[in-house]
């Protein structure tokens, strides 16, 4: 805000106080949390031509909606973006190419920064009314809900793709028969064994929440062990 401010209050006294608006706790999700700064340029501008634009209305539209943004843009940009880039190129990772790594940046920098980019240009042109009409119509729940969905399928590849575990292990049965144990498995739902793991990792993460380094640590012994015993 510092340009704009500097821009629009050429006296050094209305750039302190209006510097001073903008020192309140501010904290949202960085792409689609760029429309705040647009409304926020917009209402100090119209401050500027005189219009009752009160200091505290200026604050209470930041503080108010950065709490929305904030849900929307992680349920967008990490729950549906990120993955799908990480996706597509997983398997240029798995072949030993460094385009794995540096493209999934790369490209989430691009998308994320026009989109930032187009979004506080239509909070500045749009406004404050406009920016909240929008939030209380059923249009952003419906982009929300197909976010998380399309999230949830990319994990659910991702997890089909490259979680693999299988049973080795074998019942002896009658006249000196084995009963393969994978095979039966497979009769029942082919991968069922990864379901049943990622699922397991999922209802953890529910019930204990993000214990990210438990997990880790919990399926290397539990590998480990299980490896050891001949189970898988």
């Amino acid at each position: 805000m510092t340009p704009i401010i500097k821009k629009l209050y050429p006296q050094k006294e209305e750039q302190v106080e209006a510097l001073k608006r903008h020192l309140n706790f501010f904290n949202s999700e960085q792409t689609f949390g760029a429309v705040i700064q647009g409304v926020a340029i917009a209402m100090e501008e119209q401050k500027t031509r005189g219009e009752p634009i009160s200091d505290s209305s200026i604050t209470g539209i930041k503080t108010g909606l950065m709490g929305p943004l904030a849900g929307i843009g992680d349920s967008v940009v990490w729950a549906a973006i990120m993955p799908l880039l990480i996706a597509i190129f997983i398997p240029f990772a798995a072949n030993g190419s460094a385009m794995g790594g540096i493209m999934p940046v790369v490209l989430y920098t691009v998308i994320t920064m026009a989109i930032s980019y187009g979004l506080a240009h239509k909070g500045y042109t749009l406004g404050r009314e406009s920016i909240i009409g929008l939030l209380q119509g059923g249009k952003i729940k419906e982009l929300i809900y197909g976010a998380n969905v399309l999230g949830l399928i990319m994990m659910g590849a991702l997890s089909a793709s490259y979680v693999k575990i299988t049973s080795p292990l074998k019942i002896s049965a009658l006249e000196g028969s084995e009963v393969v144990v994978q095979q039966i498995l497979d009769s029942i739902a082919p991968g069922l064994l990864p379901l049943a793991a990622v699922f397991s990792i999922y209802f953890y993460l529910v019930k204990k929440g993000p214990r990210y380094t438990t997990i880790l640590l919990s399926v290397v012994v539990l590998s480990v062990v299980c490896s050891l015993l001949g189970i898988l």
